[in-house]
């Protein structure tokens, strides 16, 4: 479950905005990315792979937050641990990149499910 935006980190980039299936986070009046329906969060570390600053941390615990705190969250040494294993942007060659597939997945699941609640308040 993802449990904090590291605040000196985050660029303000939107890219967790854009690629989160749940719609977890919102944009912030300071620009910064924020984590608004933490309950909905699939653990899919979707948000964690397009992160290129690292800002985010997503505990492994999918079933309920742990309470990490960013002092924690950084002190910890896992950030962009998961988009470094899993091969993306300039861990690419270094290590496989298998998490591909997911893209696609999500959208089925998406389609399977339905719009999510935050969808049905925008209409």
């Amino acid at each position: 479950m993802i449990e904090v935006v590291i605040r000196n980190r985050c660029t303000g980039c939107q890219k967790c905005l854009e690629v989160c299936p749940a719609q977890v986070f919102e944009l912030g009046v300071d620009g910064l990315s924020s984590i608004a329906r933490q309950q909905d969060c699939q653990s899919c570390y979707m948000c964690e792979l397009y992160c290129t600053s690292d800002a985010l941390y997503v505990s492994p615990n999918c079933e309920q937050p742990e309470g990490i705190d960013e002092q924690t969250a950084e002190a910890s040494g896992t950030l962009g641990y998961y988009r470094r294993y899993s091969g993306w942007d300039e861990w690419a060659g270094q290590h496989p990149n298998r998490h591909w597939v997911m893209g696609s997945v999500f959208q089925r699941a998406k389609v399977l499910l339905g719009p999510t609640k935050n969808e049905l308040e925008k209409h």
